[in-house]
């Protein structure tokens, strides 16, 4: 059987979720693969000394900082991390070079950013010839080394023209550039539900007539919720709070005279988006993306706090004419109203959008190992006929 790894880590929900997309994509397509996560944490702290020495994972303080809204400075913090990403190059490499050794994949695929380089050259010195994929799973990359790493052997698949423009510009090889058409997506944001929009919104207390907008966070949810439902007062809303039991019952116990119902955490996050009309949100590039996908306009955020690979999402948004951004929650009043008043016009634009990445990178896994196995007979024909 054919393996290939997919490297995540938990740093944000967008990793993992980009890995469980491909997997659920891959079976139903009924591919002759298996498809093996692989936590890169695991791999590089397999005793798990940090979380004993620390008290807690890795990527924990990251992930509670996107649940407080504290992500102002992270800019600076991510060239520190990426310094001590160089500085401890060598152990690391030796460490993933022991994993592969043991695994023995027949294609390597990341879909984390800032560790390619440590990936791709490990691989290549353990399973010389097995091939290295990056998926991109932000809309452009943060220069410098932090998706795309020159020199290094690595195929990119780049889901905006933006992002395969950047990585022409740093020298990558047209011949590892994939293009697909967006970020990737779980197959059931592509299905549709053949139920009773209006009747589904009446059994969860919601005007079927008035507009709903839904409002997300990331799967932890953000107390920044909570000004967003004090600031629209007369809009309503589906709140989604993740695993935030206790931002859930703040939203619940919320005074507001439109009605709103605050959510936990569900896997039917495809379902919930397509009862409302619009999202509120943070420009992440999974959640705008899975917006879009189900024909929702975005109002978002640019300020400070964006994160800084995902400053971009917000110009996309705005060239493709899909939604609108704010700097504060302050000024979202003022848009969504006039969101709400061109809606048809947001809506055409948001329809316009083609997105079927998922299956489109399934399709460059296969030409990565039809190629790989191309290159591989070659070699047994060529020791042959030395031999003979």
């Amino acid at each position: 059987m054919t393996t290939i790894d997919l490297v995540y880590f938990n740093a944000g929900g967008g990793h993992r979720a980009a890995v469980q997309a491909l997997q659920e994509a891959a079976k139903e397509q009924g591919r002759p693969w298996t498809l093996r996560p692989l936590n890169l944490v695991r791999v590089l702290d397999p005793n798990a000394s940090f979380q004993r020495l620390t008290g807690f994972e890795p990527e924990d303080y990251y992930n509670l900082r996107l649940r407080r809204g504290w992500t102002a400075g992270l800019a600076q913090e991510l060239k520190l991390l990426q310094g001590m990403i160089h500085l401890a190059h060598r152990p690391m490499l030796a460490a993933l070079r022991r994993h592969w050794l043991q695994a023995r994949p027949d294609l390597v695929v990341s879909v984390v950013p800032n560790f390619n380089r440590v990936l791709a050259q490990s691989l290549q010195a353990a399973c010389p010839g097995v091939p290295f994929a990056t998926v991109m799973t932000d809309l452009a990359d943060h220069p410098p080394r932090f998706w795309i790493e020159p020199g290094v052997e690595q195929h990119l698949v780049c889901g905006t023209p933006r992002a395969a423009e950047q990585a022409l510009a740093a020298g990558v090889p047209g011949a590892r550039l994939h293009h697909v058409s967006g970020m990737v997506l779980r197959p059931a944001f592509y299905r549709q539900v053949l139920s009773d929009r209006r009747a589904d919104r009446a059994a969860l207390g919601l005007d079927p007539d008035r507009p709903v907008a839904a409002v997300m966070f990331g799967g932890h949810g953000s107390r920044q919720m909570l000004k967003i439902a004090r600031a629209l007062p007369d809009t309503q809303l589906l709140l989604l709070c993740g695993h935030n039991a206790a931002l859930q019952a703040e939203l619940k116990a919320l005074q507001r005279p439109a009605a709103h119902v605050a959510l936990g955490f569900t896997q039917n996050v495809p379902r919930v988006l397509q009862l409302a009309d619009v999202f509120v949100g943070k420009p992440g590039p999974g959640s705008i993306s899975e917006a879009v996908q189900l024909g929702l306009p975005v109002l978002s955020f640019e300020n400070a706090s964006t994160l800084p690979q995902e400053r971009y999402n917000v110009q996309w948004l705005r060239e493709l004419g899909l939604g609108l951004a704010v700097a504060s929650v302050r000024e979202l009043p003022e848009a969504m109203r006039g969101l709400l008043q061109r809606l048809p016009q947001y809506q055409a634009r948001v329809r316009w959008v083609d997105n079927r990445a998922v299956y489109e990178v399934l399709e460059v896994f296969d030409e990565l190992l039809r190629t790989r196995g191309a290159a591989a007979q070659g070699q047994r024909e060529q020791a042959a006929a030395l031999a003979a």
